[in-house]
């Protein structure tokens, strides 16, 4: 019995196509597939995105998908997700339940109490400040008539000085998913966000040049700058995109 990969890779020589043409048409990285015919799994990285590019590679080569996803499951466990920032810290999975400490409820009530006190101390600073006297008085001029102090214009005023050239935004990259996906994204060559991640998540990211890989095209929308929204891909897809933030994408 073939192992998986030879599974794939019989099937692709089968059709007469490259790895190359497979990338092509996929927009999946001929590295990946090459990964996948030799079971390499290392290079991909995490099991579940692993599981969309089987899926994805097993429907346009006519394989039961089911029955590859199968197979793979049976030789590599699969591992809870995690979710990376810039900063590096790593996040649980979502969905992870949190149960709120004593402490920070504790912090919270006294935290409203100093606020109500400030506001109050405020109030009552206002109330008993005595209001300041406005100056009415009249000032002669030649023909006899008195003109308001207050009206007459000040002896020298300082001169404004005109704004400077507003600062250029940046760019800004933003993605929204409307169902669950596993996104990875590096920005300038950062990993800045990797995981798996729920519907209604929605994030901006700031940079030259941004790699975007996501293991379900069709819950994946897009907004780059002088473009319109896009959704990546169909459902269940991988896919991976470049985009330079001039409005452009590779």
């Amino acid at each position: 019995m073939p192992s998986l990969g030879d599974e794939f890779r019989v099937a692709r020589e089968a059709r007469g196509l490259s790895l190359s043409d497979v990338a092509e048409h996929l927009h999946i990285r001929s590295t990946y597939l090459q990964a996948i015919e030799e079971e390499d799994w290392s290079v991909i990285g995490a099991p579940v995105y692993i599981r969309g590019f089987i899926r994805t590679y097993a429907r346009f080569l006519g394989i039961d998908s089911e029955h590859v996803i199968e197979a793979f499951n049976q030789t590599v466990p699969s591992a809870a997700p995690t979710k990376q920032w810039s900063g590096g810290s790593t996040l649980a999975a979502p969905g992870a339940g949190r149960k709120p400490s004593i402490l920070l409820l504790a912090a919270g009530v006294v935290a409203l109490a100093l606020v109500a006190y400030v506001g109050y101390s405020y109030y009552q600073l206002r109330m008993t400040a005595a209001p300041q006297p406005t100056s009415t008085a009249a000032i002669p001029i030649a023909d006899g008539s008195a003109t308001p102090e207050s009206s007459l214009p000040p002896a020298s005023a300082t001169p404004i000085t005109p704004p400077g050239p507003p600062r250029p935004v940046r760019p800004v990259l933003g993605i929204k998913l409307t169902q669950l996906s596993w996104l990875r994204v590096n920005v300038d060559g950062n990993l800045v966000l990797e995981g798996e991640f729920p519907p209604g998540t929605v994030r901006d990211f700031k940079g030259k040049h941004v790699k975007l890989l996501v293991g379900n095209g069709g819950g994946v929308e897009v907004t780059a700058p002088g473009q319109p929204t896009r959704i990546m891909g169909s459902e269940g897809q991988v896919v991976e995109r470049d985009y330079t933030l001039t409005g452009k994408t590779k």
